[in-house]
């Protein structure tokens, strides 16, 4: 890769990732000062403070891998560093799909309109159960990334950097069959949670589409407070559900450049896509919250008073 490209890809990757770094440390802050001034925290601000967490952690593993691939490429032929950074690429990257799935589900309990009995118990336990179920997910993005990142590193890291070398060639060759096993099953476990997340957003479309044939009925108008929140809810879960889409094509990119010839460029392209997520997402769930939405409007208005002042 020629130094031109290399520069123009790192300033992007770091671009956007000191954007995602703002946004989603924005979101943490916000909810954690509420968190001091009252002494308690509501389940929906557990969530998106734990997701904010979590995408700071991914957008970290992210940046810091491409740094490492393009300014100290060794360390891909010692794979015992690397082991690390990708047990926490794949701890940080399972956790973060799995606390905004949760948060489609809190969305949909708290928001749609269902009379069958598993829903309302359901929607009557949420609150209860929130922190453990976020924990539950810590431990089982865990339990998924001890096992995989085990046999993760060797072939991948190794062919990266020194494909040429014929004895490694030969055995990029001879463990191919191992290691696409090993990504297969690792993309697997991600869709699990989006078909969660999908199906969240349809229950949610049929329950706006049975309010509002009863506001039909009764005559009286679409502009009533639930259909606001459905309609908020379901932009947050088509968000979510369109950028892990793209995301998780990028993670296949990044994962699949094993059997490129351009492996390094696609690592790259990969993780630069795949940080558009955690960066993206962040905003839009900003925009979605009163609490958030009010707080960036009072930042930005004292950040344009200091330019005004300081005559920028």
């Amino acid at each position: 890769m020629s130094g031109k490209v290399e520069s123009t890809l790192m300033f992007m990757v770091a671009g956007v990732f000191s954007v995602g770094i703002l946004g989603n440390a924005f979101i943490g802050l916000v909810n954690c000062v509420d968190w001091i001034k009252n002494r308690k925290i509501i389940s929906i601000d557990l969530i998106l403070t734990s997701l904010a967490l979590s995408r700071i952690g991914l957008l970290c593993i992210l940046l810091l891998d491409c740094f490492i691939l393009v300014l100290y490429p060794d360390v891909y032929t010692t794979s015992k560093q690397m082991i690390i950074i990708d047990f926490f690429w794949t701890l940080t990257n399972h956790l973060s799909i799995s606390y905004a799935t949760c948060l489609s589900v809190f969305y949909f309990l708290k928001i749609a309109h269902f009379s069958h009995p598993l829903f309302l118990w359901m929607k009557w336990r949420i609150d209860k159960v929130t922190l453990r179920i976020l924990l539950g997910c810590l431990a089982l993005s865990m339990f998924v990334s001890l096992p995989v990142t085990q046999n993760f590193n060797d072939d991948f890291r190794l062919c990266v950097k020194a494909r040429w070398k014929r004895n490694l060639t030969l055995k990029c060759r001879d463990n191919k069959a191992q290691y696409a096993s090993t990504k297969i099953l690792l993309n697997l476990f991600t869709l699990f949670p989006f078909s969660v997340s999908l199906i969240s957003f349809l229950l949610l479309i049929l329950s706006l589409w049975r309010h509002t044939r009863q506001l039909q009925l009764s005559a009286t108008g679409y502009r009533d407070p639930s259909t606001a929140a459905h309609v908020g809810a379901m932009k947050a879960l088509v968000s979510f559900l369109l950028l892990f889409f793209v995301y998780y094509l990028a993670f296949l990119v990044a994962t699949s450049s094993y059997f490129m010839p351009e492996t390094e460029i696609a690592v790259i392209l990969g993780e630069l896509i795949a940080l558009i997520y955690p960066t993206s997402h962040s905003y839009i769930l900003i925009l979605g919250n009163n609490k958030l939405r009010l707080a960036s409007q009072r930042v930005l208005r004292k950040v344009k008073y200091i330019l005004q002042t300081r005559k920028f």
